[in-house]
């Protein structure tokens, strides 16, 4: 499937289910300390090395750019998916929220201070990802950091894995080989958070996030 035709099936599976993913997910910050602690932590790392200006790739409906605003950074959130979009926009006004494509970024060369990516990736091919990855780089800023959260493969002889997302076509992968990724494209690993699934999880992956800084 050509890159055009997977942002397209992406995003009109999402527009599809926006509302109802609104509803499920933008109060899903509230019984996960874990994420919240990582996010303390990137806020931390961000508002140390700049001006804390972040854009929170694949926003949704926008409740982590809020919380990111909650926590002192000059957040803005970008979607493919028009309908997420206009939720976020509804929801939190007074924040900036714009329809755009992680492959191809309106954002100026080394302006952000920090790049968020929760499950973002996910729907991105694996041969895709490198330059997804690359775009990331392209916009932080020198000490930058990106925190990118993914679902692990089974082990290191399954890099990556198809798994059946409940929206669109989905990719978990193996940490060491992200973080192998991530630094050809230039982005150093610097911590990571790996968490257990609870025998209540419909799906049994190690989910990741890894905190990287550019160079």
């Amino acid at each position: 499937m050509a890159e055009h035709d997977v942002l397209s099936t992406t995003r009109e599976a999402y527009d599809a289910v926006a509302l109802t993913y609104a509803q499920l997910f933008s109060d899903s910050l509230r019984d996960s300390p874990l994420d919240r602690a990582i996010l303390g932590a990137f806020a931390e790392v961000v508002s140390a090395s700049g001006d804390g200006r972040v854009a929170d790739l694949g926003c949704g409906p926008g409740h982590i750019t809020a919380h990111l605003d909650e926590l002192g950074l000059a957040a803005f959130g970008v979607d493919a998916s028009p309908a997420m979009i206009e939720l976020a926009r509804q929801a939190y006004p007074a924040l900036r929220f714009d329809v755009g494509s992680m492959a191809a970024l309106n954002i100026a060369d080394g302006v952000l201070g920090g790049v968020l990516s929760r499950w973002s990736v996910i729907h991105t091919p694996p041969q895709e990802l490198p330059a997804i990855l690359a775009e990331f780089h392209r916009v932080l800023a020198p000490g930058g950091h990106l925190l990118i959260g993914f679902s692990a493969s089974e082990g290191p002889s399954h890099p990556t894995q198809v798994f059946d997302h409940t929206v669109a076509p989905a990719y978990r992968w193996w940490p060491d080989h992200l973080a192998a990724m991530l630094r050809e494209s230039g982005l150093v690993e610097v911590a990571r958070m790996v968490r257990e699934p609870q025998p209540t999880d419909r799906r049994q992956f190690q989910e990741v996030q890894l905190l990287a800084r550019k160079a």
